[in-house]
């Protein structure tokens, strides 16, 4: 009896000590953060301290570096848990829109502070200066409160770290944060090692762990031997050193039993890597529920999507203007009308389309069950009637077989139910496939010297990745993927680059001066296989495109472009550099159009 009691005594005694040192572990956590928080404060309070006394450029310059640094160990979590303020942290230096209420706030932040101060600082800017430390002080504090009053508890705890390995690989080395003094290189490391302090407090016996620092380590040494922003070798750090840390997250979450976050997200949080053939999921971008992609539903969807009963006269369907054999393209320079008269877009392809916030070239729809309704009833494109295809439908016993064995629930078909089928075919269409998905997941020799060359490029030198983020290539801005973006690139009427293109993009359906001639960011996967390019089917090929960016865009060529969010100053890429640009985008076509 004796030894039953003092057996109960310490499994209890053993209870109370595990719940202290969960407990302490949380609260470890949050003080580690804190203290980080105080750290990021005192460098940004000397940063002020210099400015005030007037120091030289090359002072502020330092100061601010350290300050970014300071701000790259707290970046795991004030990203994650405080995507609004972090937004006037450390955004870009655009202004953020809400469309919906057609207002716009002014950028702040670390972006910001580097145009007043890189590549000159004049005492000029000394008082907007001061105004945005001050700004940046303030925020701090905000989060210094908030972060006291939250529980930072495991679950969530590995979720960022998780998403911060993905920021590094997509932002982080791609010089998004730093676009004008390009010291994204050194804070690359800086984070990394974040990343394994973070889960160092969860469990710092955990041999996993001592594998994922003995990489952050190496990661980060990485990256102070080579920190030559146009150099790094992005390839080489991200499959030899992000991708293995990666993986490690994932097994050290797995062992120490670390339930996944509940949120619904297009990223999969069972993807080890962010190059998984089945990172993504399409459901991240659907209405609800039922929308939710099913085998059936792309059966059934693929029969309407080639159904040309679809439009008013029955000869014309999807399939004509989106050809499979195209990438789903139709290879024109802009679509034809049901006259035979040229529009004014380019038909974008439909591949990975499903994995963005916004459908067509100006945004004007949020997502593929919308998209599909448009071009339809559209009387210059198919100029059908919803209503008289679902009467059709109705009528049709083989379409009324397939709509319920897709729609389980339903009695007969809807009329929801054929926008959401059609939309399911189309979110089938992503294959991630191609050889640069098959170098990311280890097949080193898939790619050549001058491939991956060019992937470097893409990533570094040419601001590429700043806007067509990797591994999607399109704007859909990682790790959250919630939010896909326009750009202003200031595209010219004709191939001479003479005269800007008159088409005013988004402003024509949101009034508002940073939207003219703004236009959806689409993907470069299969682009080697879906010219002609931009909006207007411009440019014939990927070297034209190429060259004018390298120009500067529009604002580069000379035109007026007072709202071009693209930088216009020339990228200065050698001719070599330009074919090696060129050949990298060749390799992110899927296996099926190579």
């Amino acid at each position: 009896m004796k030894f039953k009691q003092l057996t109960a005594l310490l499994l209890l005694f053993s209870f109370f000590i595990s719940c202290k040192e969960t407990t302490e572990t949380k609260i470890t956590i949050k003080q580690d953060l804190l203290i980080d928080l105080n750290k990021l404060n005192s460098e940004i309070e000397n940063f002020q301290h210099i400015v005030t006394s007037n120091s030289s450029q090359k002072d502020i310059l330092e100061q601010f570096k350290k300050s970014r640094l300071a701000y790259k160990k707290t970046e795991w979590a004030i990203e994650y848990f405080v995507p609004e303020t972090a937004r006037f942290m450390n955004g870009p230096a655009l202004d953020e829109m809400e469309l919906e209420e057609n207002r716009s706030f002014e950028p702040h932040g670390f972006q910001v502070i580097e145009e007043l101060i890189f590549p000159e600082y004049s005492t000029e800017s000394k008082e907007e200066l001061l105004r945005e430390i001050k700004i940046f002080k303030a925020n701090i504090k905000q989060l210094k409160t908030t972060f006291e009053a939250i529980t930072l508890s495991d679950d969530y705890v590995l979720d960022a770290v998780e998403q911060n390995v993905y920021r590094i690989i997509a932002l982080g080395i791609t010089g998004f944060d730093s676009p004008i003094l390009q010291s994204s290189i050194s804070e690359a490391g800086q984070s990394i090692v974040s990343i394994s302090n973070s889960l160092e407090i969860i469990n710092s016996e955990s041999k996993t762990l001592v594998h994922i620092k003995e990489l952050a380590e190496k990661a980060k040494k990485y990256c102070e031997e080579n920190n030559h922003f146009n150099s790094f070798n992005r390839a080489y750090f991200i499959t030899q050193f992000l991708n293995p840390i990666s993986e490690n997250v994932r097994k050290f979450q797995l062992e120490e039993k670390i339930k996944d976050v509940k949120k619904t997200s297009p990223l999969k949080q069972s993807a080890q890597t962010l190059f998984d053939k089945d990172a993504f999921d399409v459901n991240g971008f659907i209405l609800s529920n039922d929308y939710k992609l099913t085998n059936d539903k792309i059966v059934l969807g693929e029969r309407l999507f080639y159904d040309k009963a679809l439009s008013k006269n029955n000869d014309r369907s999807c399939a004509t203007c989106h050809n499979p054999e195209k990438a789903f393209t139709d290879g024109l320079k802009t679509n034809v009308s049901l006259t035979g008269s040229n529009l004014s877009r380019n038909t974008p392809t439909l591949t990975y389309a499903s994995l963005q916030n916004a459908q067509f070239w100006d945004m004007r729809q949020l997502d593929l069950e919308k998209q599909s309704v448009d071009v339809i009833q559209n009387k210059d494109e198919m100029h059908g009637s919803m209503d008289d295809i679902h009467a059709k439908i109705l009528l049709d016993n083989d379409y009324i077989v397939l709509f319920k064995k897709a729609f389980s629930k339903t009695t007969k078909p809807e009329a929801w139910q054929i926008q959401n089928a059609i939309a399911s075919y189309v979110r089938s269409l992503n294959a991630f496939d191609s050889r640069f998905d098959l170098y990311m997941r280890g097949d080193l020799n898939v790619l050549t010297p001058q491939e991956i060359n060019g992937m470097n490029l893409f990533m570094g030198k040419a601001k590429c990745a700043t806007c067509h983020f990797t591994p999607l290539f399109n704007g859909t801005v990682p790790p959250s993927y919630s939010k896909t973006e326009h750009e202003v690139i200031g595209t010219p009427q004709d191939p001479a680059g003479k005269k800007l293109s008159p088409d005013l993009g988004r402003y024509l359906f949101n009034q508002m001066a940073q939207l003219k001639g703004a236009f959806k960011t689409p993907t470069v996967r299969n682009a080697a296989v879906t010219a002609p390019y931009m909006h207007n089917g411009v440019f014939k090929t990927l070297e034209e495109v190429v060259s004018f960016y390298n120009k500067g865009g529009g604002k580069g060529l000379g035109l007026e472009v007072e709202n071009q969010t693209l930088p216009f100053d020339a990228l200065n890429l050698t001719p070599n550099e330009e074919k090696d640009l060129v050949a990298f985008m060749k390799t992110l076509t899927d296996k099926k159009y190579q």
